[in-house]
């Protein structure tokens, strides 16, 4: 079978070898083992841009280059209007070469694809909408079109739509799906240390307005000046990072708060288990792999309340929504640490729940997607 993937994601090539988004790669892998040929539809970056990077380990046949478009300024947006009636005479081919086409949603290529796999109905299709797919949730027009030819079952064919969360009066082709990161086999106990001698808290995600680490933080330092021991280390690098330091050290912080930098998946592993809390207070969200990942390894997750969030934490019974108010979510925090306790309850169950969604049975899904 060969398998055509369309996406913004980029190709980095160093060395005459072929690099993209880390997590993607790992995703890619398993997609591999069930196809015969696989091809890319997609960009390229001439450097990494800061995105934590990783080899393709497999050989593709085929990169069908897509330009990427700068919409900054109305020249850039008159450019991009050609760039785009470029992009979709190559998906055209791409799509008409492929056995099975599958799309990564949202984004600007993807928009593109979506378009253009209307015109192949007959062809099998998958696509995995790694946004929110909430459809209350504000999202920029792109977005939403990409949303409502997806889950039209008259445009789009022959299609399941994976995406994140469970929602209500959903079309037929959309499936509720997730992201997984370990293995069965990587399964075992994990014992907290007692949160008297010290409170763990980790972020792990891109240093940008986004994910909003400054606001984790806050409320870190928040914890600190009513007198708790506590700690925040901060995996990831990004265009806030300046901004974050300078924070840090105007507010004296230097001993609590730590920025690490990108680092491998072992070296988050074992924060991971060190850690009582996992804090991402993002603007938006997909299926926040942080949070999953911190929840395989015990940590009690504070989140804010997008996309599939609360599905994710139970409505606050598997963790902490955040409202985003520094008192209101410090006392939240402040009423769980004080017994212990309630939280290895919640340690437990949030470890529990993550614990179904692994590598292996990730890769059985990815298998009956494809496989049909």
């Amino acid at each position: 079978m060969k398998l055509l993937i369309v996406s913004a994601a980029p190709f980095i090539f160093k060395n005459n070898e072929t690099f993209a988004y880390s997590p993607y790669v790992n995703e890619l892998i398993i997609y591999k083992k069930f196809c015969s040929e696989i091809n890319f539809c997609c960009p390229v970056w001439v450097n990494e841009k800061g995105l934590l990077i990783k080899k393709i380990p497999f050989n593709y046949t085929k990169h069908y280059k897509l330009i990427d478009s700068d919409l900054l300024t109305p020249k850039k947006i008159f450019k991009a209007i050609f760039q785009s009636i470029y992009n979709i005479f190559v998906i055209i081919k791409a799509m008409r070469e492929a056995d099975h086409i599958h799309l990564r949603c949202p984004g600007s290529m993807a928009l593109l694809g979506c378009i253009v796999q209307i015109f192949f109905p007959n062809k099998m299709k998958s696509a995995k909408y790694a946004g929110n797919w909430d459809p209350k949730s504000k999202n920029p027009w792109s977005y939403k079109m990409q949303h409502y030819i997806l889950q039209n079952t008259f445009l789009t064919q022959n299609m399941q739509v994976l995406v994140y969360g469970d929602w209500n009066n959903q079309s037929k082709n959309i499936k509720s799906f997730f992201t997984a990161t370990y293995s069965e086999s990587e399964k075992e106990s994990i014992e907290k240390t007692d949160l008297k001698h010290g409170i763990k808290f980790i972020f792990v995600g891109s240093l940008v307005s986004g994910k909003n680490p400054l606001y984790g933080i806050k409320l870190v330092e928040k914890l600190i000046r009513k007198g708790h021991i506590a700690t925040l280390d901060l995996y990831g690098d990004g265009i806030e990072r300046k901004s974050l330091e300078n924070y840090i050290q105007m507010n004296k912080l230097e001993s609590y708060i730590f920025l690490k930098g990108n680092n491998s998946k072992e070296t988050l592993k074992s924060a991971y288990k060190k850690s009582h809390f996992v804090i991402l207070p993002s603007k938006s969200e997909g299926w926040p792999k942080a949070i999953a990942e911190g929840m395989f390894w015990g940590c009690i997750p504070i989140a804010t309340k997008v996309s599939c969030v609360p599905y994710m934490l139970d409505f606050g019974k598997r963790g902490i929504l955040l409202e985003m108010n520094l008192d209101k979510d410090a006392e939240q925090i402040e009423n769980l640490i004080m017994s212990q306790n309630t939280f290895l309850k919640k340690s437990q169950i949030a470890m529990e729940w993550s614990r179904n969604f692994t590598t292996d049975v990730f890769e059985k899904e990815i298998a009956k997607l494809l496989m049909k």
